[in-house]
């Protein structure tokens, strides 16, 4: 496969998390006032997705390790397009729910995958710029979702945002059918035996370079779920936003996410991992520590979410392709499974962070506010501490 084309594959394999979670947020209000549900009901079909989308990881990446990406990749493809249908014609918000974190579930081969391509085909080093080109089509597909899907939803109702990710699933399988060669040259047999898996994690988990840079990774999509689960109840309900105006405030969000890939690009080329990822942290500190000092001195506007977001999202698009790439990095012969812990991991958090906000939604935006902080924190600590000692680690 010519490098474009790896690339074009990459965005589009990655792109579909942020089109599924985000391509119906603007709906979300509609969706709960249809079903009659409470707005904590409504954001399980967020959170149940991406619960199921971080533990099904742990079963496509060894499976992609036994049997290739290739074969993975059609099954899971397949799966989500078929759930996307289901979730279209759902009578109620249960059965949406369970249809979601079936999609979910289905979308980890995909991401599982894309990681571990990454691997299979580069460097470290090599990795982490393709990584950051493959995540740049992930933000355009973040900057094109909420707005698209904001007029789909005002204009033709929820069902048919859903029924757009038919159409995406339906596409990604076409690509990968008739255009994706598989990339693993060295498949392993017993990746999936009981000992062997405990002895791969054993490794994974066992490796500093690994827990630095996943947590690097994972905490900064904490601060972006806190935002995700909120803000579509803060702007439309709160503020008054139309669903087409939320989704320009998520479009703006992603651009400055496409921002943050492209600055990690340069970074890593003059600078290295290390050094791009301690600015990164200032940009996340930075976001999160504004956004709490404007509610601390009683600005309370939607641009004091915005601004704040903005700056947040720049350091996301630094930690995100050096964190990815990087906790895979040391694990050329196990990159499904390295990429499978990862990806479980930063789900678990990006789904403890929504449940949180829902738990906690009373009208106002402290939830929002309160996560985006603490995850700013976390982000910081993880970049300045935790990856100058101990990742990106050397391949074995």
């Amino acid at each position: 496969m010519s490098s474009p084309l790896v690339i074009l594959i990459l965005s589009l394999l990655l792109g579909l998390q942020p089109v599924t979670t985000d391509l119906y947020l603007p709906a979300l209000p509609a969706l709960t006032e249809s079903f009659g549900a409470v707005p904590a009901q409504a954001q399980l079909t967020l959170t149940a997705a991406v619960l199921a989308f971080g533990v099904s990881q742990l079963l496509w990446g060894p499976l992609s390790d036994r049997v290739g990406r290739r074969r993975v990749l059609l099954a899971g493809l397949a799966g989500y397009t078929l759930a996307a249908v289901g979730c279209v014609f759902a009578g109620s918000i249960e059965m949406l729910v369970l249809l979601r974190a079936l999609q979910g579930a289905c979308m980890g081969a995909g991401t599982v995958c894309a990681r571990a391509i990454v691997r299979d085909l580069y460097a470290p080093e090599a990795g982490a710029r393709a990584m950051s080109k493959g995540l740049s089509g992930l933000g355009v597909a973040a900057c094109v979702s909420p707005p698209l899907g904001g007029l789909i939803a005002e204009f033709f109702g929820w069902r048919a945002a859903m029924f757009s990710l038919v159409l995406v699933g339906a596409a990604a399988l076409y690509l990968i059918a008739r255009h994706f060669e598989e990339t693993l040259h060295e498949r392993h047999p017993e990746a999936l035996h009981p000992a062997v898996l405990a002895r791969t994690a054993g490794q994974i988990l066992g490796n500093g370079s690994f827990w630095a840079m996943a947590l690097l990774s994972s905490a900064t999509t904490g601060g972006l779920f806190c935002f995700l689960a909120a803000s579509s109840f803060v702007f439309i309900e709160q503020y008054g936003f139309s669903m087409t105006a939320y989704g320009l405030v998520l479009l703006s969000v992603s651009t400055f996410y496409i921002s943050g890939t492209l600055l990690c690009r340069y970074l890593v080329m003059h600078i290295g991992v290390k050094r791009a990822v301690v600015i990164g942290g200032v940009l996340s500190l930075s976001g999160g520590g504004l956004v709490a000092g404007l509610a601390l001195a009683g600005i309370s506007n939607a641009w004091a979410i915005i601004v704040p977001t903005w700056i947040y999202m720049l350091g996301h698009g630094i930690h995100q392709p050096c964190g990815q790439s990087g906790a895979i990095a040391p694990f050329p012969r196990t990159a499904g499974a390295a990429s499978a812990l990862a990806g479980f991991l930063m789900m678990v958090v990006a789904f403890a962070s929504g449940r949180w906000v829902g738990a906690h939604m009373d009208g106002s935006t402290q939830p929002l506010i309160m996560g985006m902080s603490f995850w700013s924190v976390a982000v910081a600590l993880v970049a300045w501490v935790l990856v100058q000692r101990a990742g990106p680690g050397p391949a074995r």
